[in-house]
């Protein structure tokens, strides 16, 4: 029992022990700074040193200096960096080597094909998009609205005046075709007055989710606006079209029309879009005030106007509801914010994914106390084995003095740590990313001087 906990404890713990203590040297599959770990064990058992593979990891250069390895003399002209000597026990060697000579490559997990026939994709619409062409949708609807209006106005006027009563009474049979028009347009306009409206959906407050429209306007929603649209252009078309017919049926019908003859047939057009009273009758609108023998008339206000006023009313009442009473929509100020706000994620956004082009060629030194921390923290887990903690110096040369093997540079610095070289610096490119590069490049020439391993290279004066 003793045995089988053993066994399963170190089974457990040998991928861990393997990226604590030998990571920074080896890789599992292949060779790095140190050589190819997987098989190592048997080899040093198949040479009849299985149990001199202990002393070799605890501490390489006692066994070299015994010379009773001959594994171990091969092994130490793989690099030129010495093994550091590792703080370990036989058991914790054997779980790593275990889990090295079992170690399989991950794949990527693929999708089940049974399955993947099965799914059917959901489109979701775009409601951002949706919402900007409600918005024009419900412009051109409330447009069409008021030119019906207006168009309907003017037939009324047209209609109640004594001169288009006068032409009816003149011809009976275009009278009696005056009817089925009226019933024709009542008909048209009943279609608004059904009470299956389709609803959007609203989003209260602290139902929006980031990034939400406050209306959640779905692509049936469009449709159904787009037809409101065909239908009010043909009501305003036929209006437009029986204005005409009605124009036509209290003309004089002439033949010809003389230059004489259209003067008159504009004035009665513009008392009809004006609705003003004809000179000959403007005495009964004539005001009882005189100012300097100038009387006032009391005309009616243009039926456009009129229109138009009702509408501006109509849009400050949807206006003060909108901003500033259900609060759907933003004020100047919070649509200010809230763009700066999507600006900044975008900025953001594209920062980020152009830093990740950093490479030898562009680096630069990082200043910020967040990348200096990041790039200590790097320097933890993958540097200290050979430089020590304040990289000072062990295996790898001191990083604080001012010498240097190959240049201060950061640019040659980030070369280093990204591709390595084979005096035993390990390449880091599969372990760290662009930025994390930088941020280890940028910790080291911001190390304190330390005193530790003696100088190396080239001296670089600051």
């Amino acid at each position: 029992m003793i045995l089988l906990s053993t066994t399963l404890l170190n089974a457990q713990d040998g991928a861990q022990l393997f990226k604590a203590k030998c990571n920074t040297c080896h890789i599992v599959d292949k060779n790095s700074t140190g050589p190819i770990l997987k098989g190592a064990k048997q080899k040093w058992t198949d040479a009849g040193e299985g149990e001199m593979l202990y002393e070799w990891v605890k501490n390489s250069q006692n066994l070299i200096a015994t010379g009773k390895s001959k594994v171990a003399m091969e092994v130490q002209n793989f690099s030129a960096s010495a093994m550091t000597p590792q703080a370990v026990t036989n058991e914790e060697i054997d779980a790593i080597l275990n889990y090295v000579d079992t170690y399989t490559p991950p794949t990527p997990v693929v999708g089940d094909s049974t399955t993947a026939g099965a799914l059917t994709p959901t489109i979701v619409p775009n409601y951002k998009e949706n919402l900007t062409l409600f918005y024009w949708l419900l412009t051109s609807i409330i447009v069409l609205l008021l030119g019906i209006i207006v168009m309907s106005s003017s037939i009324n006027t047209l209609i109640r005046s004594d001169y288009f009563k006068k032409k009816l009474a003149e011809n009976e049979e275009k009278g009696k075709a005056i009817l089925p028009t009226i019933i024709a347009l009542v008909g048209v306009f009943s279609l608004f007055s059904v009470n299956d409206v389709h609803a959007f959906s609203y989003m209260g407050p602290g139902e929006a989710v980031e990034g939400m429209p406050w209306l959640k306007v779905e692509n049936s929603d469009l449709y159904a606006m787009v037809a409101v649209d065909l239908i009010l252009i043909s009501v305003l078309l036929y209006l437009r079209r029986m204005f005409k017919d009605f124009l036509v049926m209290a003309r004089p019908e002439k033949a010809k029309t003389t230059v004489e003859e259209v003067a008159p047939a504009l004035k009665k057009l513009n008392k009809i879009l004006t609705d003003v009273v004809p000179i000959e009758e403007e005495q009964t609108i004539l005001m009882q005030h005189e100012y300097d023998g100038i009387r006032e008339l009391d005309n009616n206000l243009p039926p456009w106007w009129v229109w138009g006023f009702y509408a501006t009313i109509i849009f400050a009442v949807i206006y003060i509801f909108n901003y500033h009473i259900l609060g759907t929509a933003d004020l100047q100020t919070q649509e200010y914010n809230r763009s700066v706000a999507e600006a900044k994620k975008e900025v953001d956004a594209y920062l980020s994914k152009m830093a990740m082009n950093v490479d030898e060629t562009s680096a630069t030194v990082m200043t910020e106390k967040s990348d200096i921390s990041a790039g200590k923290a790097l320097f933890e887990i993958n540097c200290i084995a050979c430089h020590n903690p304040k990289g000072e110096g062990n295996i790898g040369p001191n990083l604080t003095d001012d010498f240097w093997i190959y240049s201060p540079d950061v640019k040659d610095i980030f070369k280093l740590v990204k591709l390595g070289n084979a005096n035993g610096m390990p390449e880091h490119a599969s372990k760290l990313n662009p930025i994390q590069i930088q941020q280890v490049a940028s910790f080291v020439l911001s190390l304190p001087y330390t005193k530790g391993k003696e100088p190396q290279g080239k001296e670089f004066k600051k």
